[in-house]
C-alpha cells in the first residue's frame, strides 16, 4: 500500500501565516517603533536592529521572511547589505527604504536583489501592500529552492523559476494541491518544461510518496498504448501469453503524467474519459472493472479548441481535462530564467566534458537575454552544450554562441564596446535624426514583442530612456507605429 503524504518543507512558510517574521533595520528609533507598530497590528512578528552588524547577525538567528532595510546606516550602507544576503539569503525578500534615492543607486540595490524600494517618506498602507506581496514572493523562492535541493543529486531535471511568470504557475500550483487532487492541463509551447512541471505537480502534492507514471502518447502505436496504460489479459491478443497490470494500476495513490495528449486516438480517449468520471477501467480483453486512485496530469501544445472543431478531440474529454488549465510560459517570457538555466547548464556539463568553465560573459549574456527562444529551453540547453563543446575559456563568449543567438550588433549588445552602428553613411540630402529615432525605436520593440527592457538593451539605452522616447513619439506598443493623434 502507498503511504499518501504530502510534501513539506520545514524552511518554507505560507504567507498569512503568524510565523511570519520580518527584520527592520533602521537607525531612526521613531520610524522603527512606527513601523512595528503597525506590522505587529497586521499579524506579524518583528524584530529591530538599528545598525547593519545588529541587522546581519539577527538575520542569521532568526531567519526572517522579509527585511525592511534602511539605505543609509551608521555603519553600512544599504548596498553593502544587500551585497552580503544576495549569496546566503537570496530567498529573503528585501525592502529598501531611503530618502535618497537616485538612478544608479536603485539600478544597483535592484542588482543586487532587492525586491522594491520605498522613497521616504511613505504610506503605511503602501508599505503593507509591499510587504504582503513581499511574503507571497519569499514563500516561493523557498518553496523553488526545496524543490532543487530535493531534487540534487539525482538524474532528473532541474526546477528553475525566478521570474515572475513561472512563480504565478508555482503558485498555482501550490494553490491546487493544497484543496486535492484535481486533474490538470498543462498547455505551452514545445520545450518549455511542461514534463518538469508536471513531476513539481506531483512532488508538492499528497500524493508525493507514491508512483508518478509518465508516458508520451504519441510514443506508442494505439494497441500498445492501450495495454501500456490500461494492461490486459492473458490472450487478449496474440503474444499477449500473460496477465499485465498497465500504468493506472501500477499509479495507483499517485500519478500519470500524458504528454501530447491532443494526439490520442478517439477510442483511447472515449476510454479515458470513462476513467476520467468513474474511476474505472478495464484492461484489454477483461470484463471486471478495476477501481484506483490516480491523479491525471496531462499536457500539450497543440490547439485543442481547434482540434474539437475539427472532429479530433472530444469535446466532453477536452471540459474534463481542463479543470484547471496551467499555461507554461515560453521563454522569452522568462528572461529572469534564461541566466539561472544556463547557470544550471553549465554546471552538468562542466562535470560531463570534464571543463571548468565559472560563468558567462557580459557580452554573451547580453544575447542570452535577447534571443526570442523559439525552442525554449530545450533550444538554451543545446546553445550552452555548443559553446563549452567549441569554446576553450573559462567563460562563454559572444563568439562561442551559435549565429541565429548573437545576431545582434556587438555595438547594441555591448554599448560600452565599439561604436554600435558601422558603415552607415549620411545622405547627401541629410536627414531628420528624429524620424531615424524613431524607426529605431519601433523596430526595436517589434523584435521583441513590445518588450521594453529588451527592446532597451538592444539600442543600448535604460528602460526610462526608452519609455521616454516612446512617449515623445507616441507609439503605439500593441503595434509599434505611431498613435494617431
Amino acid at each position: 500500500m502507498c503511504f499518501n503524504a504530502p510534501w513539506t518543507n520545514e524552511e518554507t512558510r505560507m504567507p498569512g501565516a503568524a510565523t511570519e517574521r520580518i527584520l527592520i533595520i533602521e537607525d531612526e528609533d521613531l520610524i522603527r517603533l512606527s513601523l512595528r507598530t503597525r506590522l505587529e497590528r497586521e499579524g506579524y512578528q518583528v524584530d529591530e536592529a538599528a545598525t547593519g552588524g545588529d541587522g546581519l547577525r539577527l538575520v542569521e538567528e532568526e531567519q526572517p521572511d522579509l527585511i525592511l532595510l534602511d539605505y543609509r546606516l551608521p555603519d553600512h550602507d544599504g548596498l553593502s547589505i544587500l551585497r552580503e544576503l544576495h549569496g546566503r539569503h537570496a530567498a529573503i525578500v528585501v525592502i529598501l527604504m531611503t530618502a535618497y534615492s537616485t538612478v544608479t543607486s536603485v539600478v544597483e540595490a535592484m542588482k543586487l536583489g532587492a525586491y522594491t524600494y520605498l522613497n521616504k517618506p511613505f504610506e503605511m498602507d503602501e508599505l503593507v501592500v509591499h510587504v504582503q506581496k513581499g511574503l507571497e514572493t519569499t514563500a516561493l523562492r523557498r518553496e523553488v529552492d526545496a524543490l532543487r535541493r530535493a531534487q540534487a543529486g539525482g538524474d532528473g531535471p532541474t526546477l528553475i523559476a525566478e521570474s515572475p511568470a513561472m512563480l504565478e504557475v508555482l503558485d498555482t500550483v501550490k494553490k491546487v494541491n493544497r484543496v486535492g487532487s484535481t486533474t490538470i492541463l498543462l498547455r505551452g509551447e514545445n520545450g518549455t518544461g511542461k514534463d518538469l512541471l508536471a513531476g513539481v505537480i506531483h512532488a508538492t502534492s499528497t500524493r508525493a510518496n507514491c508512483t508518478f507514471q509518465n508516458i508520451t502518447c504519441t510514443a506508442l502505436p494505439d494497441a500498445l498504448l492501450e495495454s501500456e496504460l490500461f494492461g490486459h489479459e492473458k490472450g487478449a491478443f496474440t503474444d499477449a501469453k500473460s496477465r499485465k497490470q498497465g500504468l493506472f494500476e501500477l499509479a495507483d495513490g499517485g500519478t500519470i503524467f500524458l504528454d501530447e495528449i491532443g494526439d490520442m486516438s478517439l477510442p483511447l480517449q472515449a476510454k479515458l474519459l470513462r476513467f476520467l468520471e468513474e474511476r474505472a477501467f478495464r484492461r484489454v480483453g477483461g470484463t471486471e472493472d478495476i477501481q484506483v486512485d490516480v491523479r491525471i496530469v496531462a499536457a500539450t501544445n497543440r490547439d485543442l479548441e481547434t482540434a474539437v472543431k475539427d472532429g479530433a478531440f472530444r469535446q466532453d474529454l477536452f471540459y474534463r481535462l481542463s479543470v484547471i488549465p496551467i499555461v507554461v510560459p515560453p521563454l522569452q517570457e522568462r528572461e529572469e530564467d534564461v541566466h539561472a538555466l544556463a547557470r544550471l547548464f553549465i554546471a552538468r556539463f562542466n562535470a560531463e566534458f570534464k571543463r571548468s568553465v565559472i560563468g558567462i560573459e557580459d557580452g554573451a549574456r547580453r544575447c542570452l537575454e535577447s534571443h526570442s527562444w523559439p525552442g525554449n529551453v530545450r533550444e538554451l540547453r543545446n546553445v550552452i552544450e555548443r559553446a563549452m563543446i567549441l569554446g576553450s575559456g573559462d567563460l562563454i563568449e559572444v563568439s562561442d554562441l551559435p549565429p541565429e543567438v548573437r545576431g545582434i550588433d556587438v555595438g547594441a549588445v555591448n554599448p560600452g564596446g565599439d561604436a554600435g552602428v558601422t558603415g552607415f553613411r549620411l545622405p547627401e540630402g541629410g536627414l531628420v535624426f528624429e524620424e531615424v529615432e524613431k524607426d529605431l525605436v519601433g523596430q526595436a520593440l517589434d523584435r521583441t514583442n513590445n518588450n521594453q527592457t529588451r527592446a532597451a538593451r538592444l539600442l543600448g539605452m535604460s528602460r526610462d530612456q526608452i519609455r521616454y522616447r516612446i512617449e515623445k513619439f507616441g507609439l503605439d506598443l500593441r503595434t509599434g507605429e505611431e498613435t494617431p493623434s
